[in-house]
Parts: structure tokens; sequence; C-alpha cells
């Protein structure tokens, strides 16, 4: 038997060598010489990194399936389940005691079935309407950033229909079609579509505001109670939010209400617009006027601003535009109305000096 050679190694003609692979050091830590040699030798120890690439986005957390959701959904159907055999039950019943009344039973029945559906199908179109707020207001700074006059046109048609039931938009809406086989910039086109199709409604909506600030300051100020206050407030408040939401195109059912003002308190939230307190009052209305207003007038002027800031905030929602070629309304535009106005109200209830 031949003895067993060692393996050997041969050079391919033609391959490239073998990268060798350098040992791995153990980690060690600077000495303050080591320091004092890099900041001679102005080393950046960012070299060959992209300081300006975005970060890398955070994995995204997998969401099962929530127990809330689970809950109502069962509970939901053993609703149905109950109002559907107390149903049969009544009809059952009706047909036991006249043959007439089982058959008005089952028309009744069908009239409640038709009904839900028209419900169902409103609540569906209203949801639909405050989701197309939303989609436009995507598409309009994708258009904004891409700039093509393509994708412009089609954006501002589709907000020409959104719009179509206001008497307000009618006359830009005319312009726009004048001015349609224009050559101009996306940005630009969708501009313009911004100051003649929504500047006068947020010239509306600045109105509502205003007015539904000054109600609730007049009322708030001649209510002997606080609870009076919190409940005109919550009433005035939530009719202004379904106003701005019918009067930009995203008239809201029940459901999409209750959704709506979720999204409002969420921008108050985010905002941090809920300041309330004596402080408050000297700074948006000013240190002569407080001292010039009595107490309860003072106290309706700051109910009057959070309405304001309430109204501001559910037109940030509902606006099918963010605010570009408009500048956006703040506190500041309606304190000189409101104050003037509550300053008015004090020297017509004040009692005539002698």
């Amino acid at each position: 038997m031949s003895r067993e050679r060692e393996p050997q190694s041969f050079a391919v003609p033609g391959a490239k060598p073998a990268m060798t692979v350098a040992p791995q050091r153990e980690p060690r830590a600077l000495s303050g010489r080591d320091l004092e040699r890099i900041e001679e030798a102005e080393i950046d120890v960012f070299d060959g990194v992209d300081t300006e690439a975005p970060p890398p986005a955070l994995p995204r957390r997998r969401r099962g399936l929530r127990l809330g959701r689970i809950f109502a959904g069962a509970f939901g159907l053993l609703v149905s389940f109950a109002v559907g055999l107390w149903a049969e039950r009544v009809i059952t019943d009706l047909f036991a005691r006249s043959e007439a009344l089982g058959f008005v039973g089952i028309g009744l029945a069908a009239i409640a079935a038709l009904a839900l559906v028209a419900i169902l199908i409103r609540e569906g179109l209203a949801l639909a309407r405050l989701q197309s707020v939303t989609r436009l207001r995507t598409e309009c700074e994708r258009v904004l950033r891409d700039g093509r006059l393509v994708e412009a046109r089609s954006f501002v048609d589709r907000l020409k229909a959104h719009l179509a039931a206001r008497p307000e938009t009618a006359a830009g809406r005319a312009h726009l079609d004048a001015l349609r086989d224009d050559v101009m910039d996306g940005p630009d086109l969708v501009r313009l579509a911004e100051t003649e199709l929504v500047a006068p409604l947020d010239a509306e909506a600045k109105r509502l505001i205003l007015d539904a600030a000054k109600r609730v300051s007049v009322v708030t100020a001649v209510s002997p109670r606080a609870l009076v206050d919190v409940a005109y407030i919550l009433f005035e408040s939530g009719r202004l939010i379904r106003w701005l939401a019918e009067l930009y195109g995203a008239r809201p059912g029940t459901l999409g209400y209750f959704r709506l003002v979720r999204n409002v308190l969420a921008h108050l939230a985010v905002t941090g617009v809920m300041a309330v307190g004596d402080e408050f009052v000297h700074q948006v209305v000013g240190q002569g006027l407080a001292a010039r207003l009595s107490a309860k007038l003072g106290e309706g002027v700051v109910n009057g601003v959070m309405t304001v800031r309430v109204g501001l905030a559910a037109m940030e929602v509902v606006r099918p535009l963010p605010f570009h070629a408009v500048k956006r309304p703040g506190v500041a535009d309606f304190i000189a109305s409101l104050a003037s106005f509550a300053t008015r109200r004090g020297r017509e209830t004040s009692p005539p000096q002698q």
C-alpha cells in the first residue's frame, strides 16, 4: 500500500490570488496620547460615512388581532342575532293574533331593514368623503413635489369635482376652465387652484369661526354656572366642526362626525393649543383691555379664543388642500375683532355712571 501524503495546494493559471483575511484584534481603549495624535493628524472619524443620508426606517411592528375589535365584532353579531330573534318572535305572535297584524309586522320589519341599509350607505358615503379629503391633501403634496403638469391638471379636476356643490367656487371653476389650455408650471396651477377655489371658502370659514367665538364669549360671560359654560362650549364647538366640514365638501355622517372630532382633538393635542389661565388672557387680549374687562367678560373672551382654536384645528383637518398659496390663519387674526366685540358688550352691559 502507498504511503498517505499530506494535502497540498496548487496555483491555478489565470485565477485571482486569494484575499488574505487579517486577524481581528481585540478592542482596546484609546489613551490620551492616542487622542492627541488623532487631533494632530486631523483624522475625521466620519470619513466614508454618508452623514447626509436619511436614517434607516424603523421596522414596522406587525399588528395582530386587537381584542377590542374582536369584542366589538362578536358583540355586534350577538346583538344582531338577538334583534332578529326578537323580530321573528314578535311577527309570530302577531300572526297568532291576526293574519292582518302579521303582515303589518312583516311590512314594518321590511321598512326598518331598508332604512338600516340606507343609513349604512349614507354613513359609508360620508366616510368616503372624509377619506377623499385626506387623499386630496396627500396628492397635493406629491404634485407640488413632482411638478408634472399632467398630474397637476388631473388633480385640479378632482378638486373641482369635490367642491362643485359649493356656489362660492363657481367663479374660480370658470376661471380655471378658461386657463385650462394655457401652459404653466404644475405647482403654479395647484397654487392657482388653491387661490381660486379654496380661498373663498377660507373667508367663509373664518366668518363662521368668529361668529361662534362671539356667541361663546357672550353666553359664558352671562351664564351663572360653570357647567352651563362647559356644555355650551362643547355644543358650539361640535356644531362649528360640522359646519366647517360641510363648507369644505366633507359633510360627515354620524360615524364620520365622531371620527372627525377625534382627528380635531388629535390635532389640538399635537399643536399644543389647550393653554388657559390668567396669563393666557393677558397674552392674547392685552393687559390694557384685560384691565377694562370684568372677570366674567375676561372669562368669556378666553372661552371665545378657545373656540377659535378648535375652529382652526377643524379647518386644518377638513380643508382639502394644505396651506401653500394662502396664508394660514392664526388666533391673532381673530383677536382684534373678538376683543372689540367684548369691549363693546362690556360697555353696553355696564351700568351708566351717575
